[in-house]
């Protein structure tokens, strides 16, 4: 039995992570903790947690915990993360991983040091989409990659304070509406839902960065931003997120060119259609992709040995390198290089 803890025990927590949890039979949901004292209770009702507390400290000072899920706001994330290793627990915390890349690589560091289990959930490595797309990168089949196109519209305003949220917005507690703070959110539209879309490219590609320039509508607020990314293949990626879009609903397009063949992306719900040279187009549905267990399923897996971390802290250092390249970027109006990311192994 893997006895989980939760801090930042809010809204998107209580729509993603929490409904897993509570019902794996391997997990007992054991205490929640948040600053606010009704929603901390009205969760901890819903879910059918015991324990509920108001500092961290506190939970991790007397609730006995195997691992904790860290969904706090982002420029909370190292020091939380950073206590809840230090007190013997495994972490499976919200993206992005952190603001700054010295924090990113500081707790990666940690969590080796600790022999703790450290997961970042971005989207992209739980997405039968990109998934069946990184089996076909890695296999080969798409040759050596060339050029990487995502592009992403949607309406997010209501989360970042904006505009009025809709009255049927999932989740159990409504949000805190942190992310319209800058500071707390460590930025706009592209360090929050943009983090997935720079994971989707380094992710799926497997390739490192070499340099990347933006352009923003604000800076650091920005709620549309457009990356230009060279990879140290000499590939290129471009990104352009739109998170104002008047359309209904989300559009994401995307495209992976390679020497033997394209991938183009189409969602949602995703489809993807499968161009080698020579062949008749293939089209591929989701219900035609293996499905990924979901960040807390799989976290828990790892946890009891049972399987490998999809998306390990180590890992993630390179998309905090990216998204923080290209707020410099954009501030600067310069193409900003990006030093080769991550940490040494341990041992």
């Amino acid at each position: 039995m893997v006895r989980v803890g939760v801090v930042g025990a809010g809204w998107f927590a209580s729509r993603r992570h929490l409904p897993e949890l509570a019902k794996h039979p391997e997990v007992e949901l054991a205490a929640l903790c948040r600053r606010s004292p009704e929603p901390l209770a009205r969760l901890a009702e819903h879910f059918g947690v015991p324990e509920t507390y108001t500092g961290l400290d506190d939970m991790l000072g007397h609730a006995r915990l195997d691992a904790v899920l860290v969904c706090s706001p982002h420029n909370l994330h190292h020091a939380h993360a950073s206590v809840c290793l230090a007190a013997g627990c495994h972490v499976l915390m919200e993206k992005p991983m952190t603001i700054a890349t010295a924090d990113a690589v500081d707790l990666a560091a940690r969590a080796d040091a600790a022999g703790k289990l450290l997961e970042i959930a971005y989207n992209p490595p739980w997405w039968p989409h990109t998934l069946w797309l990184k089996e076909r990168v890695e296999a080969g089949e798409l040759g050596e990659v060339e050029a990487v196109d995502i592009r992403w519209s949607g309406d997010i305003r209501g989360v970042f304070g904006r505009q009025p949220l809709p009255e049927n917005l999932p989740g159990v507690v409504p949000p805190t509406m942190f992310r319209g703070d800058v500071e707390a959110n460590g930025g706009g539209h592209l360090i929050d839902g943009g983090s997935h879309q720079v994971c989707e490219a380094l992710w799926v590609t497997g390739l490192p960065l070499r340099d990347v320039s933006a352009s923003m509508d604000a800076v650091p607020d920005d709620i549309r931003f457009a990356l230009q990314m060279t990879f140290t293949n000499g590939a290129f990626g471009s990104i352009s997120s739109i998170g104002d879009s008047g359309y209904p609903g989300r559009q994401v397009w995307g495209m992976y060119l390679g020497s033997r063949a394209t991938a183009l992306v189409r969602g949602m719900p995703f489809e993807i259609t499968w161009l080698a040279a020579g062949q008749p187009p293939v089209v591929v549905t989701e219900k035609d992709m293996p499905a990924p267990p979901q960040p807390a399923n799989s976290f828990v897996d790892a946890v009891l040995g049972r399987a490998g971390l999809r998306c390990p802290g180590r890992d993630c250092v390179r998309y905090v390198q990216a998204v923080e390249a290209a707020y410099e970027s954009a501030r600067t109006g310069r193409r900003v290089a990006v030093e080769p990311g991550g940490i040494p192994a341990p041992g």
